[in-house]
């Protein structure tokens, strides 16, 4: 008997991004919206993440927050989907780099620079990411060949990675540049990614005059 899969979200979230992995997937899955302020620290859901925020997911006894872990954990426990090298396929390599490239470096880098951080010269070997021109030449090293980040099929890596440039050059914190534009057209363009926004967008509150 398939495993109960809940899926802990808010549409103003990172969980976007978990909400895609799941329509690749295409398994059965419940989602459980929580609401900013009171419901994320409520003690019903800070007993499954201390932290008291989402994205989550729930599959069966097995809890995981991060929406990297969150990819990675899926694209593992449900390998038919194929959005993962298998184990022993040297693309894996590949795989985990540019999985963690976004988890650590992009994240760290965006978040910096939205608070007005910019390490100097003599800082930079102090953070992960170095300062946001290293991090924007490694994205275009990343895709400049126009194909996939781990072999030549969609993974869970284009997904995670794929999601923040593309959320990056929306909202400005990461600059436009061809081979990344190029790159997020491809992606965006997915069936699953397109019923995932939908999904989220009509979760969205309802906008006053």
């Amino acid at each position: 008997m398939a495993q109960d899969l809940v899926f802990y979200t808010n549409p103003m979230s990172r969980g976007r991004i978990v909400r895609w992995m799941l329509e690749e997937l295409g398994v059965p899955y419940r989602t459980e919206i929580i609401g900013y302020g009171p419901a994320m620290k409520a003690p019903a859901f800070t007993a499954l993440n201390p932290m008291g925020k989402v994205p989550m997911i729930r599959h069966g006894k097995v809890v995981v927050t991060e929406s990297a872990a969150i990819c990675a954990y899926l694209a593992d426990a449900f390998p038919e989907a194929g959005l993962a090298p298998p184990p022993g396929d040297p693309a894996r390599g590949a795989y985990y780099r540019w999985l963690f490239f976004g988890a650590g470096p992009v994240e760290a880098a965006v978040a910096d620079a939205a608070m007005g951080v910019a390490p100097g010269e003599e800082q930079r070997a102090l953070v992960g990411y170095g300062c946001m021109a290293d991090v924007m030449n490694m994205l275009e090293y990343a895709v400049q060949d126009g194909g996939f980040l781990a072999g030549d099929r969609f993974s869970a890596a284009d997904l995670y990675l794929g999601s923040q440039i593309g959320w990056g050059m929306h909202f400005g914190t990461l600059e436009k540049r061809p081979a990344l534009e190029r790159y997020w057209s491809k992606l965006s363009g997915r069936p699953a990614a397109r019923r995932a926004l939908a999904m989220d967008e009509a979760l969205m509150p309802e906008k006053r005059d």
